[in-house]
């Protein structure tokens, strides 16, 4: 069974681009009576820092799937402790701390897999594309 170089090519570019607008929805919370419509522009500007980090991950990923990969990978691995610890703070529960990783950290961690993979495929491509015949 072969796997469709498009699809790799596709598969991690989409699942990120859910998943920063899955992370960007946390950003709505900014939005409270109390605060000004300035205040609540700056706050929503802030929550959605973390989006922008990520969709410049993406585009560096887009151009350098290596290094997007590796950044992906990097960022969702250490991240990981630190959501996990910060949920767990917060409701007391393993488990519960563990499926909200699964859901926020778990998906950049595919993707910096994918993106290493597509560009482990693309390798192999340009190099049997390359390679000399043989007489």
């Amino acid at each position: 069974m072969t796997i469709n170089p498009r699809f790799i090519f596709w598969l991690p570019r989409i699942i990120c681009i859910i998943a920063i607008l899955f992370i960007s929805v946390f950003a709505l919370d900014a939005f409270q009576p109390e605060l000004t419509v300035w205040q609540q522009i700056q706050a929503f500007a802030m929550h959605l820092i973390p989006s922008f980090i990520l969709l410049l991950i993406l585009i560096i990923a887009w151009r350098w799937e290596l290094v997007g990969g590796i950044i992906f990978l990097l960022v969702g691995i250490g991240l990981s402790p630190l959501v996990f610890m910060h949920n767990y703070r917060m409701n007391g529960s393993v488990g519960m701390s563990l499926l909200i990783i699964a859901t926020i950290t778990f998906p950049f961690i595919l993707v910096g897999i994918l993106f290493m993979l597509g560009y482990r495929m693309n390798r192999k491509q340009t190099t049997v594309k390359n390679k000399p015949l043989e007489s």
